[in-house]
């Protein structure tokens, strides 16, 4: 939890409490439900909340902006973005039901009220959003193929309307097969962790 107080300094009262029971949550539910590899389960707060918060080192959503969480898996990054955004939406999507349960009770005990899990392949929704978000959910042109129908176009945000995708590694080949300019940020400039010194964020504009 201190490694989100240092990059987040200006947490009210309300939203370190919600950080701080996200151990004991995600410990309970990953003793049922393997969301997050057991191997992993003690590195939650370094290697799945502040990689999920990365984003919010690049934007900040306004209030009312939406936001779909493609492949939202255990509820990262969108839980960890909701907590830090209270008046921006967010739809928590996966197509796999187990997953959304551990979503649906772990928003509800931290009661976000500005979450909404679903249970739904990402390319049969009917929704509009304002970014979509997802960490390595699948490859940047495929992501971008399913969920850009999803954007609006006009926005209320510093950054246009698109896709904010967390990913890892050489993105070089992945990349060649998408028509967008995309904007690559690396985390190792904003984290100090050994775990940034490979990750990046895209950012896609629709």
């Amino acid at each position: 939890m201190q490694v989100i107080e240092k990059y987040f300094p200006s947490l009210s009262k309300l939203q370190k409490e919600k950080f701080q029971q996200l151990q004991p949550l995600y410990n309970s539910w990953n003793a049922k439900i393997n969301v997050i590899s057991r191997k992993d389960i003690g590195n939650l707060y370094v290697h799945h909340v502040l990689h999920s918060l990365a984003i919010a080192r690049i934007i900040s959503f306004r209030p009312k902006t939406v936001v779909l969480d493609a492949g939202t898996g255990g509820g990262f990054p969108g839980i960890p973005l909701a907590i830090l955004f209270p008046d921006t939406e967010f739809f928590l999507v996966d197509s796999i039901t187990k997953k959304i349960k551990v979503v649906e009770e772990i928003t509800h005990k931290l009661n976000l009220k500005n979450c909404r899990p679903i249970v739904s392949r990402i390319e049969s929704l009917s929704l509009k959003v304002d970014f979509v978000v997802s960490r390595a959910v699948a490859d940047v042109p495929l992501l971008y193929s399913w969920t850009k129908q999803f954007v609006r176009p006009k926005g209320i945000n510093i950054l246009p309307n698109g896709l904010l995708c967390l990913k890892g590694g050489d993105l070089q080949a992945e990349l060649q097969d998408i028509d967008r300019e995309v904007k690559i940020f690396k985390l190792c400039h904003y984290f100090d962790e050994p775990f940034f010194e490979t990750k990046q964020l895209l950012y896609v504009p629709v």
